[in-house]
This record gives C-alpha cells, sequence and structure tokens, in this order.
C-alpha cells in the first residue's frame, strides 16, 4: 500500500463527516477542534466524506457540508475526497489481509451472535464476537468478513490519547473478531478509515470521544498492513438535555450559516474556548491561540 509521507515533522489532521444531513453543532465542535490543532501545530487540515454506508447518506449533505465549512471560514488545504470513490483501495487492503492469513468468512447473523454471546458470557469468555466461524463455517454461507484478534497478552492494546489520557482495551475479550467487510457488501468503517488515513499521510485525528472504543481496532489493523499511528484526540461530545449524544436523530438543528460568527462562538464554548472577535476570520485566528494554551492543559500535548 503506498502510504503518503508527510514533509519532515509535518502535521496532516483531517475533519471526516458522514454526510448522512447538515452540519450541526455536535460535528462543528469535531470540526473546529481539528482545524484549531491543525492551525495551532502549522500543519495541514483535509476534509473525507465518510460516505461508503451508503443507506444512510442524505443525497446532497456532502456538498452542504462543505458550503458549511467554508461559510465557517474553515477551508481545507486539499480538495475533499470522498471515500465512495476510493473502493479499490479498501479492496486491495482486504486481499492483502487475506493473504496474510489474518481473515475468515462469517456466517453469523445478528440474532445467532446475539444468542451466542448470552452463553459464552455466562462462562465469563468474551464481551464480544464469540469466534464461532473462526474455524470454519460449520455448513453457513459466508456473510460477512472477519479479521482475527490476538489471543492472550497480545490482545491488550494502549495508547495515550492527547485529550483522555491512557486508554486500553483487550480486543480478545472486550471485542472480538471484528468485521471488515458487512454482510450487505458494503465496507466496514474500521477498515475504511484506517486505509484512508494511511493513504493521506494523516498523523494527528481529533474527533469525538464516541470513536475512542473503535481507535484500539483501528491500531490493531493499522499494525497488520504495516501503517504508522497517528495521535489521537478525542474531544467530548456534545449532549441535548436529555444526555443524548448530539445528532439528527435526537433533534440537532443545521448550522445557521448566515451567522458564522455566533456558531463558532457556539461551538467554541463547548471546547472550553471564547474571545471577542468581531468576525469568524478573527474568531479563528484567536481561538487558534486559545487552542494552543488549552493544550498545555491536556494529559498529553502532542
Amino acid at each position: 500500500m503506498a502510504v503518503r509521507k508527510s514533509a519532515a515533522g509535518g502535521y496532516r489532521g483531517r475533519f471526516a463527516p458522514s454526510p448522512t444531513g447538515p452540519l450541526h453543532l455536535g460535528s462543528l465542535v469535531t470540526a473546529l477542534a481539528s482545524w484549531l490543532d491543525a492551525r495551532a501545530h502549522g500543519g495541514q487540515w483535509l476534509v473525507r466524506i465518510e460516505d461508503i454506508d451508503t443507506p444512510r447518506c442524505v443525497r446532497g449533505a456532502d456538498h452542504d457540508i462543505l458550503h458549511t465549512l467554508e461559510r465557517v471560514g474553515m477551508t481545507p488545504d486539499e480538495p475533499p475526497v470522498w471515500q465512495s470513490r476510493r473502493e479499490p483501495h479498501y479492496a486491495e487492503a482486504l486481499r492483502r489481509l487475506d493473504a496474510a492469513g489474518q481473515l475468515y468468512p462469517c456466517g453469523c447473523s445478528r440474532k445467532e451472535i446475539a444468542d451466542s454471546l448470552v452463553h459464552v458470557r455466562e462462562r465469563h469468555q468474551t464481551l464480544g464476537y464469540p469466534g464461532t466461524c473462526r474455524h470454519g463455517l460449520n455448513g453457513k454461507l459466508p456473510r460477512a468478513w472477519r479479521v482475527r484478534v490476538p489471543d492472550g497478552p497480545a490482545a491488550l492494546v494502549c495508547f495515550d490519547d492527547r485529550w483522555q489520557g491512557r486508554q486500553c482495551q483487550n480486543l480478545e475479550t472486550e471485542l472480538g473478531d471484528f468485521v471488515l467487510r458487512r454482510a450487505d457488501g458494503l465496507w466496514a468503517y474500521q477498515l475504511a478509515v484506517v486505509v484512508d488515513d494511511g493513504l493521506q499521510g494523516i498523523t494527528h485525528i481529533v474527533r469525538g470521544a464516541d470513536l475512542l472504543d473503535s481507535t484500539p481496532r483501528q491500531i490493531h489493523l493499522q499494525h497488520l498492513l504495516g501503517l504508522p499511528t497517528p495521535a489521537y484526540l478525542h474531544v467530548p461530545v456534545v449532549v441535548n438535555p436529555l444526555g443524548e449524544k448530539l445528532s439528527k436523530q435526537s433533534g440537532a438543528q443545521p448550522i445557521d450559516t448566515s451567522a458564522p460568527l455566533d456558531a463558532l462562538r457556539e461551538a467554541g464554548a463547548h471546547l472550553g474556548l471564547s474571545n471577542r472577535a468581531g468576525t469568524a476570520q478573527d474568531w479563528l485566528a484567536r481561538a487558534t491561540d486559545g487552542w494552543r494554551e488549552r493544550l498545555s492543559t491536556l494529559p498529553a500535548s502532542v
């Protein structure tokens, strides 16, 4: 896999929204954090439209998101890319993993997995996929492709998150072998994001804390594919009055592009940033300095 190399000491970050609807406050907070981190490090900031889960994508939402980012003053340093146009890269990664003996077909339905977990949890074996098809389909038809996770001590994956601190997950007991190609033929997020981050030379990933538990899986795939592991920073997610993650499903409203400064101020408040600038561009410039100060208070500043 041809991995893009960043310049010596160069920072390459990205914002990777799924076009399931217009940009709302929760996603703007993530976009802002990733943009500020790139600017605070004198680096590049990219945008990648993660549209491989086609049943959830809303027509035109990708261009709406890009327009909103432009209106609030955050323009990517390279043309955006769309995951739906990059399928050959995912297929190649899957072939490499298969050739290395790291994959196997799985014929289990969701109900079968749920029923199996009831029994294995009683024996305290695993909290994730119990490996039913790891040694053969046993007469079932293949539905999905799973990657093997390590056994024993090698299953423990740890990393230092720049906001959340030290994080560890046992892939064997907490997760089990996970899907890289779904039963409906679509590529799994975990594979696509790892391949794209590698090909784009991403050195720093700033995203919402709802993706924190995906990171050990992605680090495992990075190791299998010979890709570098970026530095991670997971910002707290924005929640609604009921404590639910702010999303289209929980009533999130689109960003008002007619008032970009107000949108930035509201997003900045969730990151502990505020200033009295009178324009969006001035606000972003001052917020970049504020972000540098914010980084100095975090567990592991990189």
